[in-house]
């Protein structure tokens, strides 16, 4: 039916018009909102640390869209491997985005940077990065920010172990100048005094140096019985391949921030019989099947390679992963006590994250307290070799 502006019928149906759009607009304010968890991530998917990155983002395409009926989005960036970058992105993260927690970064400089963003913001954030200073219980920041890759002292003391069990005595230190390299460094002269291990030479490179020679030909006048290389992902094979150019003969040892196929792509056959500790993830179809972390961390691998291919699995995708199985366990608790998007949603999964117990993930078994942000013991690490130019398990640690 047809009105026109003056005929009786006009007005009555302009009223009833009027009156169905707000009865429309009561009924839908009346109507629950589906409101979602935002998962802000921040890792260095390029820079030198992107071989520890990439992995990172891709297993961030594995985690579930939705959790305990709750949908989830993840608005992922790349902060290059720079600590401002990545600052900055915390930044929007936590104040244009509105996230409910934060994944990453990939470093431990950019994480140590980030943490006065999250705590400002209340915000928990779930560190990919290693060192044991980014959860310090001692600092009250703190307390917002967890992790998941294994202490230094944890890796730290497998090595001298190792060391000490292969009758090494005199050990060269050369690590990364920055808190990385630092933290490794404090760690490791504790536990080496244990062993009885004599720390002969220390010396120290950057993530972006092209040389090491002056630094590795100040290690070898050392002599040392081996030599332990402190980086993270393609920049630590630099001082090893120079070692091995100039006829070191000894042990070489690295960390875990290099289980990666990039660096044994970088390193190639100089790396051959180098030691590292590393969580089970690495070497997981090695592992006994009496390794409480095998099958957990199995899944993860046959997860990955599905979409990745056959060898493409990497410790620092894994760290993701278990990153985002702590948030699949937390996120009930928080979500029966406050709404996404609010600060006592934030607070109630701080707390959730915080009550983690006997979590098995890729890397290890997670039991977290106030006092224990990481949570992980020593089933979350092996030893692992370089053999044929893939990692094999090292069970004699």
């Amino acid at each position: 039916m047809k009105f026109t502006a003056g005929s009786p019928a006009g007005p009555l149906a302009v009223y009833s018009l009027a009156a169905m759009a707000l009865a429309v607009v009561a009924a839908l304010a009346s109507t629950p909102s589906l409101a979602q968890v935002k998962v802000g991530v921040n890792v260095s998917a390029t820079g030198p640390a992107a071989s520890l990155g990439v992995p990172e983002k891709n297993t961030i395409e594995l985690l579930p869209q939705t959790i305990a009926g709750q949908k989830i989005t993840y608005i992922v960036l790349d902060d290059a491997s720079d600590t401002t970058t990545a600052v900055t992105n915390t930044r929007k993260l936590v104040t244009e985005d509105n996230v409910d927690v934060v994944i990453g970064p990939t470093i431990t400089p950019n994480a140590l940077a980030m943490i006065n963003v999250v705590a400002e913001a209340k915000t928990p954030m779930i560190a990919l990065a290693a060192s044991a200073a980014i959860i310090n219980p001692m600092d009250a920041r703190r307390q917002w920010v967890f992790k998941t890759p294994q202490d230094d002292i944890q890796m730290a003391t497998a090595i001298a172990a190792h060391m000490s069990n292969r009758g090494i005595r005199r050990v060269a230190f050369i690590g990364f100048a920055d808190a990385y390299g630092e933290g490794w460094w404090q760690e490791f002269n504790k536990v080496a005094s244990i062993q009885r291990l004599e720390i002969v030479a220390s010396e120290r490179f950057n993530r972006t140096d092209t040389s090491v020679t002056g630094q590795v030909l100040k290690v070898m006048a050392a002599r040392p019985d081996a030599v332990l290389i402190v980086g993270a992902g393609t920049p630590a094979a630099l001082p090893h391949k120079s070692l091995k150019e100039r006829g070191y003969a000894g042990a070489i040892y690295q960390t875990h921030g290099v289980a990666n196929n990039d660096f044994l792509r970088v390193g190639g056959k100089d790396l051959e019989g180098a030691f590292l500790p590393t969580g089970p993830v690495v070497v997981a179809r090695q592992l006994p099947d009496s390794n409480p972390v095998k099958a957990a961390a199995l899944e993860y691998v046959d997860r990955y390679e599905a979409r990745y291919g056959r060898g493409s699995v990497s410790a620092f995708g894994a760290h993701a992963w278990d990153a985002g199985l702590i948030l699949q366990k937390a996120l009930p608790a928080a979500l029966a006590k406050a709404k996404p998007g609010t600060p006592e949603f934030r607070a109630a999964l701080r707390d959730a994250i915080e009550s983690t117990r006997n979590l098995t993930g890729a890397h290890g078994v997670f039991n977290m307290s106030p006092t224990d942000h990481l949570g992980l013991d020593q089933r979350a690490r092996v030893m692992a070799t370089v053999k044929n130019g893939t990692w094999a398990y090292s069970p004699a640690d």
